[in-house]
């Protein structure tokens, strides 16, 4: 076979360059990939749906965990669901919610309450404003 031979056949209009032969598994490579984590992702959602119901997938996610000693502006963020250096407007109305869902008289437990409370005062200390009585 001729060099001439040789070299024809690799111009040809069916020839593959070097190039897009090592590239034509690789790109399949990460197309699998992606479909297996994209199902993995919803293997889980199925599986969380069905231990802990639909409503899981619509609630929005509340901090787990136990409570400090003392309460820190951190740990006072989390209860009320605001940042720790939320405007007092915000506390107040995120105080409100909280106690709403929480209250004693509504059938809430009244440690829970009390450290809503404490929540609330802990994060409005320091700030300007009305007294701290308002709220529920």
């Amino acid at each position: 076979m001729d060099t001439t031979t040789a070299r024809a056949s690799t111009t040809g209009p069916n020839a593959r360059s070097s190039a897009s032969v090592t590239a034509t598994p690789l790109v399949a490579a990460l197309a699998v990939a992606g479909a297996a984590l994209a199902a993995r992702r919803v293997v889980i959602a199925i599986d969380a749906m069905a231990t802990e119901g639909f409503a899981m997938t619509t609630r929005r996610a509340f901090y787990h965990g136990g409570f400090e000693p003392t309460m820190t502006r951190r740990e006072a963020g989390l209860i009320l669901g605001v940042r720790e250096g939320a405007a007092r407007a915000r506390v107040l109305e995120a105080h409100r919610r909280v106690m709403t869902a929480n209250h004693p008289d509504a059938g809430g437990s009244a440690y829970l309450s009390t450290k809503v409370n404490e929540a609330k005062a802990t994060l409005l200390r320091g700030k300007t404003g009305r007294g701290m009585g308002e709220g529920v």
